[in-house]
């Protein structure tokens, strides 16, 4: 095997790079170091429960960081053909090689195929939006296929947002709650379709974020709330509401129910004025898109973002009823208005009547820790808001590496492998350790042998850990944080010593003037007590991470 360049500049009596505890010259700078590359896995080893349980939370990890936190997908290949259940109803296909391939097949057998062709038949600008997008999505294939029947990695543009965005959005509703006939029925109605549209949006959402929904019946009696839905993680139930600003020529809407009100923000208040007279017993989720032209900026916030936070600041301290509160996420998904354009989905999340809910101001790392616990169900939305232009690329929760491409499956930590020592002789060793050069695309592997082990990986190899780096290697370990900012390092400080007994924190803060309130403490309190102060102690003393944390209001996905 061709050894790869050494691309740094460790001394040969320095210890290696890779974290062996090694001289370099003896590890990875060895001249036979990397002469051969891990084999199968020992087939005669013990049985590890501990290795077990491990390595399946680690591909948990990696398929919930791909579908969501809603129910896996339910698939199996029988007889030469792809099996896929949703709701009850097994499709199958021997076409589908990607889950993308099931989703576009999907959504034209639950719009049913007569009323799509009978769509097709029309002229392309008669023919209703979602036929629109079908068209832009063939000509979308036709550019980024080369070889037909092979596998391609390709980005995502604005069709593929809106016509696989809103197959996966509905495949989910079927898969974890019910696909309504109302629901679709909407879908088809031209002067419908944008409000089911973002209702499907916010379903998708919710459901990635872990919540369960219960969809409402709105035909007839009281108005009230779109759907209900309930957080797996905190139990707390919450009403929810979704608007769409509506605008004259676009998502079918016209002059009579659309405006030609160039203002971004022209129906915030209305909108959100409508979503608070619907009652709610619960704590209230409001969704409002503002529809907008393409965000066209180079920074972190769009320019509509201060109009919006100060309009809402204002309503808050100025139009609110006292003792109402509802978390507002103000959305822009314009995917719609550049199809062939790369996407953007931009939100504002703001604690309508909550102090303490995304608010500009000075806060310790720890109160910051404290706030996120308490408005986790509204973080877990943030994060899957940031995550909404990504679809489950295999049917398993796999790596596209290992599906689709020739690598071999990827070494895991705890599972024992045949290498060859410095003279080339077959050892056993079992991998303790594993990281990624990403600038010279390699992975360090160290054995309980000694041995450390250098191993290219291809292109598609290096994207799967960027995006499962904490999980890559079979063991859920949090990946040291970016040098970006304060707040970084103490959230990676709080997953590492989460496992600290409360006696030992205790011990490691004796010397504290306040320890009598500190010992009162829960044992999460006392945790981000000691790691925020390990984060001042290495600013203190010189640590840089390129200046503290600021939490943005909007979460663009880029």
């Amino acid at each position: 095997m061709k050894k790869p360049p050494n691309t740094s500049k460790v001394g040969r009596n320095q210890p290696c790079m890779c974290g062996s505890g090694q001289k370099y010259k003896r590890c990875c700078g060895a001249p036979n170091s990397n002469s051969s590359q891990p084999v199968q896995q020992d087939a005669a080893k013990s049985f590890d429960i501990q290795q077990v349980i491990e390595s399946n939370r680690a591909d948990q990890r990696i398929r919930e960081e791909q579908q969501g936190l809603g129910r896996p997908i339910v698939s199996a290949v029988a007889n030469g053909q792809r099996v896929v259940a949703v709701g009850g109803v097994a499709y199958y296909s021997a076409r589908w090689k990607t889950f993308p391939d099931f989703l576009s097949d999907y959504l034209k057998r639950v719009l049913d195929p007569e009323w799509g062709n009978a769509e097709l038949a029309k002229p392309l600008s008669e023919r209703h939006q979602i036929l629109q997008w079908y068209d832009a999505y063939c000509r979308y294939q036709r550019r980024t296929i080369a070889t037909p029947g092979v596998v391609h990695s390709v980005g995502v543009t604005g069709v593929v947002a809106c016509y696989l965005g809103l197959a996966y959005g509905l495949y989910l509703l079927d898969h974890n709650v019910e696909l309504q006939d109302r629901l679709i029925r909407r879908l088809k109605d031209p002067g419908n379709f944008q409000g089911a549209y973002y209702e499907v949006i916010v379903a998708n959402i919710l459901i990635r974020a872990g919540f369960l929904l219960t969809l409402e019946d709105e035909t007839g009696g009281p108005k009230h709330c779109e759907f209900s839905a309930v957080s797996r993680r905190t139990g707390t139930r919450y009403w929810i509401e979704a608007k769409m600003r509506g605008v004259s020529g676009v998502l079918g809407r016209t002059d009579e129910d659309g405006t030609r009100d160039p203002n971004p923000i022209s129906q915030l208040i209305p909108h959100l004025n409508a979503a608070l007279r619907k009652p709610a017993p619960d704590e209230r989720l409001i969704f409002i898109d503002l529809n907008a032209e393409v965000d066209a900026y180079s920074g972190a916030t769009p320019p509509w973002h201060g109009p919006a936070v100060a309009r809402l600041t204002r309503y808050e301290q100025r139009e609110l009823r006292s003792g109402v509160r509802a978390y507002v996420f103000v959305t822009n998904m314009p995917f719609h208005r550049s199809l062939d354009g790369r996407p953007l989905c931009v939100a504002l999340p703001f604690g309508l009547g909550m102090g303490d809910f995304n608010k500009p101001g000075q806060f310790r790392l720890s109160d910051i820790y404290r706030q996120m616990q308490k408005h986790k169900d509204a973080h877990s939305i943030e994060a899957a808001l940031t995550s909404y232009l990504s679809f489950p690329a295999t049917f398993d929760g796999g790596l596209v590496s290992e599906a689709f491409g020739q690598s071999l499956p990827r070494i895991r930590i705890g599972e024992t492998y045949i290498l060859n020592d410095e003279a080339g002789r077959p050892i056993v060793g079992r991998v303790t350790a594993a990281t990624v050069a990403e600038h010279s695309r390699e992975a360090y592997i160290g054995f309980d042998t000694g041995h450390c082990l250098r191993v290219p990986m291809t292109v598609q190899e290096i994207s799967d850990y960027k995006t499962h780096a904490d999980a890559y290697f079979g063991r859920v370990e949090p990946k040291p944080p970016e040098p970006t900012g304060l707040f970084e390092m103490f959230e990676w400080l709080m997953e590492v010593n989460k496992d600290l007994p409360r006696d030992k924190l205790l011990g490691l803060l004796s010397g504290a003037q306040n320890i009598a309130a500190l010992s009162q403490m829960s044992d999460g309190e006392l945790l981000a007590e000691h790691c925020e102060r390990m984060v001042l102690a290495a600013q203190a003393s010189g640590f840089h991470m390129g200046g503290g944390r600021v939490r943005p209001m909007s979460s663009p996905n880029r």
